[in-house]
């Protein structure tokens, strides 16, 4: 089996890349990271538009999918843009509501899931699976929470906002209480999934950053010189860079395979392998650019700050890996 998009899936990228690269993305992450939403909203809306988030929601539901492998095409994307915003969780609480609706419990899908389809509706999530916290509870309309004992329920407002090591990543705890939408084994089930698919998206949005990493890097040591010649032509830096690209590239059939079979013990292998790619990336990159790559006008910063908590996010390589050696 080959793990390669079709030219159908390579065009669906090609125009993200050049929507998101018109809409400047990275200084939409800026706003969001100084607590202005409104140009990162402006970037969800043209998403939406461009159907990402209409490829996790049935027809049924103002979708187009599920379509896991579109999904993590249109995420590598976003990771290499440096997207702002709970877009995974969207993509997650969209997956949750979809299984449900599968399930019989169609209620809250009705309800909620064509505007997360379209885009005129937001959301986060917080699962068991995921963490106690929700990602940008501030900046959607629905925080959606699973609470133990099985119980979805969309949490009346949150706690304190807790800085990430990205900025433009802000966490919080759902407030208790709340309009409960199910309850269930169903909803044990659904929450699962849910996460299957946040991990998926997610990695490759790991993936999108450690390769827009790469190729700034690249960049970088080819216009940098020492002793007369470009720092790239150094044996030392191009085998670092070499130790990147594979590790990447290592990810990348991981990554499309587990959205072609959604088996969880996939998932967390490609989450693992696309999570340390990123974060080698990232490590390479600081250090190649030598002291510019502190900076905070560099914009190199933006995907820096994400490489660590993408790695961690729905799933550390350490749990990761264990879930591969459960099966």
């Amino acid at each position: 089996m080959r793990f390669v998009p079709t030219d159908e899936q390579q065009d669906f990228a090609r125009s993200l890349d050049a929507m998101l690269t018109a809409a400047g993305a990275p200084a939409a992450a800026r706003a969001w990271a100084g607590g202005d939403h409104a140009p990162g909203l402006a970037l969800w809306s043209r998403l939406a538009g461009a159907g990402v988030f209409a490829l996790a929601a049935p027809e049924a539901y103002e979708g187009v999918g599920p379509l896991p492998v579109e999904l993590a095409v249109a995420f590598v994307e976003l990771g290499r843009h440096a997207a702002p915003g709970p877009l995974a969780e969207t993509v997650a609480a969209a997956a949750l509501l979809t299984r449900l609706a599968e399930s019989g419990d169609a209620a809250a899908a009705k309800r909620l899931l064509p505007g997360l389809a379209t885009g005129e509706a937001t959301a986060t999530l917080a699962t068991a699976d995921g963490g106690r916290y929700a990602l940008d509870p501030d900046a959607v309309t629905t925080v959606l929470a699973v609470s133990p004992g099985a119980v979805l329920r969309i949490a009346p407002g949150h706690g304190p906002l807790h800085a990430s090591l990205d900025p433009a990543r802000r966490l919080a705890v759902p407030a208790a209480g709340g309009e409960v939408l199910a309850e269930g084994p169903q909803v044990a089930a659904a929450a699962a999934y849910a996460a299957d698919v946040a991990a998926l998206v997610t990695a490759a949005q790991c993936l999108g950053v450690g390769l827009a990493l790469l190729d700034q890097t690249v960049a970088y040591v080819r216009r940098r010189t020492q002793f007369g010649v470009a720092v790239g032509s150094f044996q030392a830096v191009k085998h670092r860079l070499a130790d990147v690209l594979v590790g990447l590239e290592f990810a990348r059939p991981l990554l499309y395979g587990a959205a072609v079979t959604m088996a969880p013990a996939d998932v967390a292998a490609a989450k693992a392998t696309a999570g340390e790619a990123a974060y080698a990336a990232a490590r390479a990159a600081l250090q190649l650019h030598g002291a510019v790559g502190y900076t905070e006008e560099l914009d190199l910063s933006l995907w820096l700050r994400k490489a660590r908590p993408l790695r961690d996010a729905w799933g550390t390589p350490a749990r990761c890996r264990a879930r591969v050696l459960e099966g």
